[in-house]
């Protein structure tokens, strides 16, 4: 299996198959919730796919869960494509779920919270739907890029990012800045200068904090598909604005900002290119 997600021509869609996607995205990463809390906050065996050139973890829990949900999309659309952290691509009819079974796989294995399973299905040009699911809490975050929902438990609520204008009056949040360029690093300094707050750490969830209009603005580097794809339908059904940091598609990850508002993004993306 290939190792990387190729851009291809955009498949229709009709509103109800989208719908249908969305609903068996949810329940995809629900089913895959018993697997790794199974191995949450208990002894974990850690390996580390980077070698001697860094750190990135992976667990069983990670690989058993991709696993459940691979299995949950052959079973239901065996000609849909496949792209998961772990396992690599699979090629399909040009749709193609893509995973990140826990993404946060540091705070996973340190007991924290801020993890989640990411969802997404990509159309060759863009996530159309994604969930992200955090099973301790029983949260799910889900969207379609013109809604997004909130559910615990029996209770489903709307998704709205702030209405934040402004970036001095803005909060920003970002995992970290360890694995920034040099360049980067002093980009994202320029930025955090220019906003209220600074906030380190999250992940996926700090993505679904900017959906819930907790966080004004989500900055990141190094990301890969799986990292980002199903957070996009998210935050845009929540009105919220995902890009690059160069302004272009973020489906396949790299530098990504999402922002509350249209023009919380412009002065956040002005602020990151300013030097």
């Amino acid at each position: 299996m290939s190792s990387t997600l190729p851009i291809t021509p955009s498949v229709a869609v009709t509103e109800q198959q989208r719908h249908a996607y969305l609903d068996f995205a949810r329940d995809a990463v629900k089913s895959a919730a018993p697997v790794i809390l199974s191995y949450f906050r208990s002894p974990l065996q850690v390996e580390n796919k980077a070698g001697e050139s860094g750190f990135d973890p992976v667990t069983l829990a990670d690989r058993e869960a991709e696993q459940s949900i691979r299995e949950a999309i052959n079973g239901r659309f065996p000609e849909h494509g496949i792209f998961g952290e772990e396992f690599g691509y699979q090629e399909g009819n040009g749709l193609t779920w893509v995973i990140d079974p826990i993404d946060g796989t540091r705070a996973f294995m340190m007991g924290q919270l801020h993890w989640g399973s990411l969802l997404a299905l990509y159309d060759g040009e863009k996530p159309i739907v994604g969930v992200m699911y955090q099973p301790f809490t029983d949260e799910l975050f889900s969207g379609d890029g013109s809604a997004a929902w909130y559910e615990q438990g029996s209770v489903q609520r709307p998704l709205a990012t702030s209405n934040c204008q402004c970036l001095d009056r803005a909060s920003l949040a970002c995992t970290g800045t360890a694995w920034f360029s040099e360049q980067q690093r002093s980009k994202f300094k320029a930025l955090s200068a220019a906003t209220r707050l600074t906030k380190f750490g999250g992940d996926c969830y700090l993505f679904g904090l900017v959906a819930m209009g907790h966080t004004d603005l989500g900055v990141e580097a190094g990301l890969n598909p799986y990292d980002i794809q199903a957070l996009i339908p998210i935050i845009e059904g929540a009105g919220g604005c995902v890009s690059t940091w160069e302004g272009g598609n973020p489906a396949l990850g790299g530098q990504v900002v999402a922002a509350a508002t249209p023009d919380l993004h412009d002065q956040a993306m002005a602020a990151l290119n300013s030097g």
